[in-house]
């Protein structure tokens, strides 16, 4: 990991970071705003490659985790008049018990129905929000009283540091031996027990990690909207996008599945004016990405400076 610190990976993250950091001194509110959200899915993004990319598991409902943290977060403002920042750890924490709950049994299938169990999760999440929509706000959404703050700089910011520390966090552990032995168990998970690692064991951490970062960015996201619908952080789309994003930067590289995010968040707003066509576009690139650059934008990269 202290061999990261030489790389020229390590100096361009750095270098754009500082860009970034500039960037609300002479940009306008509106591109701040576009690149606040992008930065909170880039962190949806990296907490899902952390569990398919190195665990091997196909997580098919992001938004699940997603939003029990927003949704946990939103209600407890919205109902009982708490504080924002104690309902953003209370969204966080409620997302990793929900991930645990939902953990436990979904590990113990294999292939594609630990997938399909998640994305059931998220069915019967949208079902809740409708059926008990004195509490939620139903299909119309949950209107939130407070925000983390109204100047866009602040918001900028704020979500920048925040996926700055989750990168480098969820970074550092992809290649901890934590990381190692997640990459083994998804590569071959036979082989890897029979080496002596409790798979099950690490996957079910990596999918707490997962967990705990998707909901605290979703409680994050929802006091920087001031509000919390399916459309914004349970719909399957949404989920679609987050898995994209990933796939798009570059399965196993964690800061690719950030690029990715802002890549697509971007792109999607500079089409906005095409109308329906920006979405095929956006879908065309990501399929000729996926077939021609299975590695993603990172990983075509870095696969490329290896071998020179």
């Amino acid at each position: 990991m202290a061999s990261f610190f030489t790389t020229r990976l390590f100096f361009i993250s750095f270098a754009l970071v500082v860009i970034a950091a500039t960037l609300p001194l002479y940009v306008s509110g509106y591109v701040l705003g576009l690149l606040t959200v992008a930065f909170y899915f880039g962190v949806f993004a990296m907490a899902w490659d952390l569990l398919f990319g190195f665990a091997g598991e196909v997580n098919f409902g992001p938004t699940f985790l997603i939003g029990v943290g927003a949704y946990t977060a939103g209600i407890l403002n919205a109902q009982f008049g708490w504080s924002v920042y104690l309902c953003i750890v209370l969204g966080a924490l409620a997302s990793v018990i929900a991930g645990l709950v939902l953990a436990l049994p979904a590990l113990r299938v294999r292939g594609p129905y630990f997938g399909l169990t998640t994305l059931v999760a998220v069915l019967m999440l949208q079902n809740f929000i409708v059926v008990f929509a004195d509490l939620t706000g139903g299909e119309i959404g949950l209107t939130i009283p407070d925000v983390i703050s109204i100047n866009a700089g602040v918001n900028y910011w704020i979500a920048l540091g925040f996926m700055t520390i989750s990168a480098a966090i969820l970074y550092g552990l992809s290649q901890s031996p934590v990381g190692l032995v997640l990459q083994a168990s998804g590569q071959d998970p036979v082989q890897a027990g029979a080496l002596g690692f409790n798979i099950v064991k690490h996957k079910l951490a990596a999918f707490i990690v997962s967990a705990f970062f998707s909901g605290l960015s979703g409680a994050l996201l929802v006091f920087y909207f001031g509000t919390a619908s399916v459309g914004t952080v349970v719909d399957v789309a949404v989920g679609v996008n987050v898995i994209v994003s990933a796939v798009l930067g570059g399965r196993r590289t964690v800061l690719g599945a950030a690029l990715g995010a802002i890549f697509l968040i971007v792109a999607g707003e500079f089409l906005r004016p095409t109308g329906e066509l920006a979405t095929f576009i956006v879908s065309a690139v990501a399929l000729l990405v996926v077939l021609f650059f299975p590695g993603g934008f990172l990983g075509a990269a870095l696969s490329r400076e290896a071998r020179s």
